[in-house]
């Protein structure tokens, strides 16, 4: 059990750390994120936004590019910290992009005045989209 409390631990201080490099001039809503892989590594990222507002990305889609690009597709948990009085979950795009790999992942959400949520993504994307499997992917 200390190691997986201890696990939780390291995931909320890395998505606090990834808060501190977010890039949110526009919005002023900054957001990091920390994402768990099954073999244990920690994968972070922080929302990146842009004066031309469709090319910012999410602090959970580029955790999830991040740990792409480097060999790794299996996630078990993400924690999400922003700066909000509330715990946030994740936008329903990231909910979509966290579906593509780890559709059972543990979602937390920590506020830097200590609040703190959990969900599972099931919880939060229900109907998720699945390409009909007959047909293949693209």
């Amino acid at each position: 059990m200390a190691t997986k409390s201890k696990t939780k631990a390291s995931l909320r201080e890395a998505a606090m750390r990834a808060l501190d490099n977010a890039h949110a001039p526009y919005s002023n809503f900054r957001v990091g994120a920390a994402l768990l892989t099954k073999d244990g590594r920690l994968i972070t990222g922080c929302n990146v936004e842009n004066s031309a507002y469709g090319l910012a990305i999410c602090a959970e889609t580029l955790a999830v590019a991040s740990a792409v690009s480097q060999g790794l597709t299996e996630f078990d948990e993400i924690a999400i910290a922003s700066d909000d009085s509330e715990p946030t979950p994740p936008c329903g795009a990231c909910r979509q992009v966290l579906n593509e790999f780890a559709p059972n992942i543990r979602i937390s959400s920590y506020t830097r005045d200590g609040k703190e949520a959990s969900w599972t993504l099931a919880e939060l994307l229900p109907h998720a989209f699945v390409l009909n499997q007959s047909r293949g992917r693209m």
